[in-house]
């Protein structure tokens, strides 16, 4: 049970003073559910308030508080904004501008001749000076006393700052003293305040660098003690030692000779899954380098030992692509491959899952499916997850009861991952690496245009296709919405079918299986030249002939998600070709660049090797979400930046491991003030397990 201690911060929000339905549903938006919630909802930054008497042009650009008596009204015809003329108390003038509003709200917030104190930022408009939508009006008779600095937070439609600052106070006063889990030593060396102190710091004083990084290191700190727990509960657990004897492997036809870096994992998979602990393994490798068949290796290794094996797709189109894919390999040889997707249904669906349950089928091959409830195996030996970033910890482990004993997992991603964040994601796991690239694979030229050159582009896509190669089209990300980046994916579609007629597909997110499954077959099929997508969607099947990928906006991407874009392309043997699109900024002197941006298309044009892009792009991105997979989504953490992941992670490491081998475990002084920290931080798979212990 999680402890006493912390059930005040486990309340939902309507046990808060304040919050009825109308706030409670833009706390909803965000996410924001209970006080907790609202603890952990950190200020993006802080207004410092400076309090005048007269208005001075000096301050202007700056947040003042400033004693005014409005002296006139002036409206705007049609959507002008409302004007309210006001003067200080030396009679220098004042506009006080609202937006979008009735007039009347303004004339009620400032009648005429009655003094009122306004606070919000000071511009300037010409000769006059003026404030837009002052944070603050207040009659002086009632006024507070406005705090010199006040915490910005991120809100949505319905809630104001001062709303959330109220109710963020209101969770930091259930926050508990908790006994300290750091180290002493760790936490003298670097300042840190306690938990309490540093949670009540961060809100009053965005700038607290102790206690931010106290916060960031407490969330690292329990998300990597609950992967060395979880680690060490699937060594405790006995697995299925599997040795294969070679006589399906000897049995493949392969294209080339593996690489170096493909032997040596192998090597290490055969080595893991010999063993009776379970094996927990991450294979990451750039686009490219030859994971499927590292993959197939290990799958024949689970079936030549007499078990079965599962791989997990995360869409429709990647597990289709993979069924054959591995079909065509297994061509010849006695092993029985089936595929299994939300789509199947009837007399299929049923024949699939008796095959599983009898053991007459040997690989499964599908999306989510194949670890439903009803979906039961003979004997499975060992599941590969390729792609699927939201198959965390959790997952892993409910895994686990799909057998009788723990089936061998291996996990693949083609996001090459910064160490420090392999650390964090992946801390359980061991890594094998594919950092060579199979023969043929001749290099994706890279190229940067302004989007000024659309045309040019465009005559290029006519030669490209009259040539008889196909090509993507990416449309650029316009905002935060499926909608708005759908609306560019239609009308740049309709722009090249104009040009190209039938020639030109387009897929996107809210498109329904079978229509994807339609529109990627006829590319496939070579029926369509040009593939117009948006990025919601995997693009990911493999179609050698598509040697050219156009990036819409390349400037408004990660660098982590323009590779991956890029390696849609160079999967054949001839020469491919990558453009990328930048928007910028327009004026009258041109397009213009922000420095981070030239930064990230540069590195994309200079390199090739996921590696180094991923260090780039946790280098450049700073606060941002990192890498590329992580855009769509869940953040795995609420407290701590990619800057402060980097900087901690290792530290937090060791300190969990000191914990776990020296401090007394979980069972000493520390050891149970860390368990509250993994109740707090709600590393739910290791509460679990430690649960009557």
């Amino acid at each position: 049970m999680r402890p006493d201690i912390l059930n005040p911060l486990f309340a939902e929000v309507e046990a808060l003073k304040g919050v009825g339905p109308a706030v409670k549903k833009p706390l909803d938006k965000l996410g924001l559910t209970r006080a907790i919630d609202l603890l952990f909802h950190l200020p993006t930054g802080r207004v410092d308030r400076k309090t005048v008497a007269v208005l001075d042009p000096a301050d202007i650009g700056r947040v003042i508080t400033v004693t005014v008596t409005p002296i006139d009204y002036r409206s705007s015809a049609g959507r002008g904004p409302f004007r309210v003329r006001a003067q200080d108390a030396a009679g220098n003038i004042l506009s006080i501008l609202f937006f979008g509003g009735k007039p009347g709200w303004g004339k009620k917030l400032l009648p005429l001749g009655a003094p009122r104190i306004v606070s919000g930022k000071l511009d300037a408009y010409g000769q006059d000076m003026q404030m837009v939508h002052p944070d603050h009006v207040f009659d002086p008779q009632d006024a507070p006393t406005l705090p010199e600095r006040e915490p910005i937070y991120g809100l949505s439609e319905g809630i104001t700052s001062r709303r959330m600052a109220a109710l963020a106070e209101q969770a930091v006063g259930r926050a508990p003293d908790l006994p300290e889990w750091i180290e002493p030593s760790l936490r003298a060396k670097h300042g840190w305040p306690t938990w309490r102190d540093a949670i009540g710091c961060a809100h009053a004083d965005p700038a607290d660098k102790a206690a931010r990084e106290r916060l960031a290191y407490d969330e690292l700190f329990a998300n990597q003690l609950a992967l060395m727990l979880v680690r060490a509960s699937s060594r405790r657990r006995r697995g299925v030692p599997l040795a294969g004897d070679g006589r399906l492997r000897n049995l493949l036809r392969l294209p080339y000779a593996p690489t170096g870096a493909q032997s040596r994992a192998i090597a290490e998979i055969e080595g893991d899954m010999q063993q009776a602990t379970p094996m927990l393994r991450l294979l990451q490798g750039d686009v490219g380098s030859g994971k499927t068949l590292v993959a197939l290796n290990a799958l024949l290794i689970a079936v030549e030992a007499g078990t079965q094996g599962a791989l997990l797709a995360p869409t429709e189109i990647l597990a289709r692509q993979h069924y054959e894919t591995l079909s065509r390999q297994l061509a010849g040889l006695p092993v029985s491959v089936a595929i299994l997707t939300g789509r199947d249904k009837g007399r299929a669906r049923e024949s699939t899952l008796m095959g599983l349950a009898d053991g007459s089928i040997d690989i499964l091959i599908g999306t989510h499916a194949i670890f439903q409830q009803a979906v039961t195996y003979r004997r499975l030996g060992l599941a590969v997850v390729d792609e699927q970033h939201r198959f965390g910890v959790a997952q892993r482990m409910l895994l686990a009861q799909k057998a009788e004993q723990p089936p061998h997992l291996l996990v693949m991603t083609a996001t090459p991952i910064p160490r420090t964040l392999t650390l964090s994601q992946y801390g359980e796991m061991d890594v094998s690496r594919l950092d060579e690239m199979p023969p043929g694979r001749q290099p994706i030229e890279t190229k940067v245009l302004p989007v000024d050159r659309l045309d040019d582009v465009i005559e290029g896509l006519s030669r490209h296709i009259a040539g008889g190669g196909q090509a993507y089209w990416v449309c650029p990300l316009v905002e935060e919405s499926e909608m708005s980046d759908l609306t560019a994916a239609e009308a740049r579609a309709a722009a090249l079918t104009e040009r190209f007629g039938d020639r030109v597909g387009l897929i996107h997110g809210r498109m329904k299986g079978p229509e994807k499954d339609a529109v990627m077959s006829a590319f496939q099929r070579a029926d369509l030249s040009v593939l117009v997508a948006t990025t919601v969607i995997e693009v990911g099947v493999d179609v050698p002939n598509a040697t050219l990928i156009v990036i819409e906006g390349a400037d408004r991407f990660g660098l982590a998600q323009l590779h991956q874009l890029r390696g849609r392309v160079g999967r054949g043997a001839g020469r491919s070709i990558c453009l990328l699109l930048w928007q910028g900024a327009g004026g009258e002197g041109g397009r213009t660049l922000g420095e981070t941006a030239k930064q990230r298309l540069m590195t994309m044009r200079a390199s090739t090797d996921g590696f180094f892009i991923a260090e780039e792009d946790l280098r450049l991105r700073g606060a941002g979400e990192v890498l590329g997979t992580r855009q769509s989504g869940e953040a795995l953490f609420r407290l701590a930046t990619p800057e402060q992941e980097a900087a901690l992670v290792e530290s937090a490491r060791d300190d969990a491991r000191l914990l776990v081998d020296r401090d007394g475990g979980l069972d000493g002084p520390r050891g149970r003030a860390a368990r509250t920290a993994l109740y707090l931080f709600e590393r739910d798979v290791a509460v679990g397990l430690l649960r009557g212990g």
